[in-house]
């Protein structure tokens, strides 16, 4: 007789948070493979791949630095490098991790003012206009895509009233960066922030900072400390295509196998394939009839916010959808917690895992007691695929 299986076969976990994001299985691959030397010729031209192919993708001559750490070591990075105790800082607050500039900034001693807008709208440019005008400030904080709510900032405009005013621009862009258009150089971003586990299809582990000349001048006269973070080393050494401590060489290969998928993509092919991925979801949401949390005008490519029915908690979504359909979908945070959920749409994404994630949606919101017409969200989101 066969032996009976007593472990069910599970399928495997789906993600559609805004990070940790999928990883592809060749970016996998390159992962587990034995570490190499993190001093040899071999992980040399590691570096140098993955330090030409950030630029390629920031468009920018701005030196570029790959930290073992999270995003928010990248952040602190870019603040003890560039702000010193007593200087002024701005910090745009549309969210959670507008506020986190803040609490940095304030953490190396600096004068933080916070620019403040309800969770849910953008940070207009005039208002940053009118800030400036009114104080004199050595640095703005700007958060491109603000993860907990699901609003994109016009980083452009923003960009251009700090060079008006001859401030620095120290830019989080960790859940934009490699899902949208984003010249560096063009647009005159001082510093700019990214992480690995978000477009870029890596684990966490990863923080990228990319650090121009004006940046540059500012370290020059920064009376804040750091060792392990003090940007000069990493400098020096990846013209030499090496690291000034022991990284995470395995995720360094990562990030070569996955920078070079971005690069057979094409950057253009990538945002209009986030465009068209937040297109989808927002259709097919509204034709469920749930309410989106962020208007269109600000709506982010990346990530989006959705209020829960009435009488239906965040909660009970989220693990109907885990339970049932091993679906990952990310709680609000902070003040927003139970109040929204979020569904992250970058990186490792295609028009399939929208669709299955709408569907599956549906069942879920069925079987918690919410009415909708069966298959209307499938067929609003298929109309614009069809249509493209």
């Amino acid at each position: 007789m066969p032996i009976p299986i007593s472990i069910p076969i599970q399928a495997r976990e789906f993600l559609m948070i805004p990070g940790p994001t999928p990883v592809p299985d060749a970016v996998l691959e390159a992962i587990a493979r034995h570490p190499i030397g993190h001093r040899s010729a071999e992980f040399s031209k590691v570096v140098e791949d993955v330090t030409a192919n950030l630029k390629w993708l920031g468009q920018t001559e701005s030196d570029v630095a790959v930290l073992t750490a999270s995003g928010t070591g990248g952040m602190e990075a870019a603040i003890s490098n560039t702000v010193s105790p007593g200087d002024k800082v701005l910090s745009l607050v549309c969210g959670v991790f507008g506020e986190r500039w803040a609490k940095i900034a304030e953490a190396f001693g600096a004068q933080v003012e916070r620019l403040k807008v309800a969770p849910g709208t953008a940070i207009g440019a005039d208002s940053l206009e009118e800030k400036l005008q009114s104080g004199s400030y050595a640095a703005v904080t700007i958060t491109h895509n603000e993860t907990s709510t699901g609003v994109i900032n016009d980083l452009q405009k923003l960009v251009a009233v700090c060079k008006k005013h001859n401030v620095l621009s120290i830019v989080d862009a960790v859940t934009s960066f490699g899902a949208v258009p984003l010249p560096i150089d063009e647009w005159g971003v001082d510093v700019l922030v990214t992480g690995s586990q978000k477009a870029l299809m890596l684990p966490p582990g990863l923080g990228i900072i990319f650090f121009g000349e004006r940046a540059w001048a500012a370290k020059a006269n920064c009376k804040s400390h750091s060792f392990y973070f003090d940007l000069a080393k990493y400098r020096k050494s990846t013209k030499e295509n090496s690291t000034p401590f022991t990284p995470n060489v395995s995720l360094f290969c990562g990030l070569q196998a996955s920078l070079k998928m971005i690069k057979d993509e094409g950057a253009e092919s990538i945002a209009a394939r986030h465009h068209r991925l937040r297109k989808t979801l927002r259709a097919g949401l509204e034709a469920m009839g749930l309410q989106l949390f962020v208007d269109e005008s600000c709506a982010s490519p990346t990530i989006t916010a959705i209020k829960p029915p009435e009488g239906i908690t965040v909660d009970a979504i989220r693990k109907s959808l885990k339970g049932q359909y091993r679906i990952t979908v990310a709680d609000g945070q902070e003040e927003l917690k139970g109040q929204i959920f979020r569904i992250g749409h970058m990186g490792y994404v295609s028009d399939r895992d929208i669709l299955m994630t709408l569907a599956c949606l549906e069942a879920t919101l069925t079987q918690l007691g919410y009415h909708t017409e069966p298959g209307k969200a499938m067929q609003a989101a298929a109309q614009l695929l069809a249509a493209r």
